[in-house]
């Protein structure tokens, strides 16, 4: 008997031992060669601090997650979030360095949840030259180019409408009604020929389809928005692959963006096949309207609560209607370009609070990263939006202030310290559309409308900007001066 219990006790304490061995290697990861991590804490097993980086902190703070972390261990740390070993940079130096570095030290990457909800065959996640072919694409419709010759006129005419009917209807959503507004001028430009019923059933799908899924994941709500967010992904791509393949054997042109990613997908050695256009088109669909709406109620936020950037818009948007021969027309490619400084220094402010906490990147070999060695496999995320927060980089950098903008350089599209649509290789492919969507919006709704708030908004990050209270506002013509 007392065998037996000392081949009892053995086990134990191998167990014990073994168990002790896997704590001891979560907490202190090597990284396999003569270089040394970076330092910070692993947090619990298997969890790591995932509780704590999915904690809801303000809109217009650098969230608790991150200031503990650079408090203790500097811009560069290392935890471990879903799961995965991750090392965070919050440096301006480091993320542009990151960027600059995609497809040589860094691979794009994104965390497995991203994957379900946006589709294995979702090009964004292919590696190597892949953003340049779809930059390229993609410039037909929502670059430069695109915007200049077609969209900018249907973006000012649905722009018009909306808000007119709106000035009808009493208190609405603001961000649900720019949701409206985005994807009514952006829809029909991607899929041209759907019947009414049917681009209408899209479009809802496209508004189920958002970044409010990206939440804790261990609250009950984060998984039921994941669900609807599948269902509409589904459906939505059940339209769009039946547009596709109506199109495919089709000999009458539309167009449209269809017709361009058809065109792009016969060439030799496209990059593009049919499940690739259509999470192309659900990307497009989808990324254009959450983000911009947001942006949207934020800006109206903002400057409801300033009367001096109110009246500063007022005049530099009442400016560009009197010098034109027929006011009727709404923003010109030409107006928009040159005629408004002012306007562009309030949507840099807006774009660069609007950042979630992180972009990631995966190391795919052994390497350095402002001294430290951080080995393979390990997701290196980006915080850009610590830097735009940052007292040493701008005065009061929490103070709603466009004026800190005057006299530089607005037409860049980044540096290494205002890095709103990420940077390198990858920067956003849907900036420009942004930045056009925002400038006509204020200069139909500073020069036709009054506006009151009914209802403040709350906003708060976990990690992306969340409200948690809609900004509602009444909006009226003016009266004839």
């Amino acid at each position: 008997m007392s065998f037996m219990w000392n081949v009892v006790y053995v086990i134990i304490a191998l167990v014990v031992v073994k168990i002790s061995q896997w704590l001891w290697q979560w907490s202190n990861p090597n990284s396999k060669g003569s270089g040394k991590l970076p330092p910070g804490s692993m947090g619990f097993p298997i969890v790591g601090e995932t509780f704590e980086f999915f904690r809801s902190s303000g809109l217009l703070e650098i969230p608790p997650f991150f200031q503990k972390r650079m408090l203790r261990y500097g811009p560069l740390f290392r935890t471990n979030i879903l799961g995965s070993r991750t090392v965070i940079s919050t440096d301006a130096d480091v993320i542009y360095e990151i960027f600059r570095q995609e497809n040589q030290s860094f691979i794009q990457s994104y965390p497995d949840i991203f994957v379900k909800v946006l589709g294995k065959d979702n090009v964004f996640f292919k590696t190597g030259d892949i953003h340049r072919h779809i930059k390229h694409a993609t410039m037909h419709l929502i670059g430069s180019e695109g915007l200049k010759r077609k969209l900018i006129g249907f973006m000012n005419r649905t722009t018009r409408e909306h808000l007119r009917w709106k000035a009808t209807q009493g208190a609405f959503n603001l961000r649900h009604a720019a949701s409206n507004l985005i994807v009514s001028y952006i829809t029909p430009q991607m899929i041209s020929n759907l019947k009414p019923e049917t681009q209408e059933k899209l479009i809802d799908h496209f508004k189920t389809f958002n970044i409010e899924w990206f939440q804790s994941p261990f609250a009950l709500s984060t998984w039921k928005t994941v669900y609807k967010v599948l269902t509409a992904r589904k459906e939505a791509v059940k339209i769009i692959n039946e547009a596709l393949e109506k199109r495919k054997d089709s000999i009458e042109k539309q167009g449209d963006f269809l017709d361009t990613l058809l065109e792009e997908m016969k060439k030799e050695g496209s990059i593009f096949y049919k499940e690739s256009i259509v999470s192309l088109l659900l990307n497009i669909g989808f990324v254009s309207r959450d983000s911009t709406s947001y942006a949207t109620a934020l800006t109206v936020n903002f400057i409801s609560k300033n009367p001096r950037v109110l009246t500063e818009l007022k005049r530099e948007h009442e400016a560009i209607v009197q010098k034109r021969d027929d006011k009727e027309p709404g923003l010109s490619w030409e107006e928009y370009k040159n005629c408004m400084p002012f306007t562009r220094m309030v949507r840099k402010f807006h774009f660069s609070t609007q950042q979630g906490n992180w972009d990631v990147h995966l190391y795919d070999v052994y390497g350095s990263c402002a001294g430290y060695t951080i080995p393979a496999g390990w997701i290196v995320a980006v915080a850009p939006s610590v830097v735009h927060y940052n007292s040493e980089i701008y005065e009061n950098p929490l103070e709603f202030n466009p004026w800190r903008w005057e006299g530089k350089d607005l037409q860049s599209p980044g540096s290494k310290t205002l890095m709103v649509f990420g940077g390198g290789a990858r920067q956003c492919i849907g900036s420009d559309l942004a930045r056009l969507h925002l400038a006509v919006f204020i200069h139909h709704f500073v020069t036709t409308y009054d506006f009151s708030v009914v209802q403040e908004c709350e906003i708060c990050r976990v990690p992306f900007p969340f409200f948690t209270k809609d900004l509602v506002i009444n909006i009226s013509l003016k009266s004839p001066s």
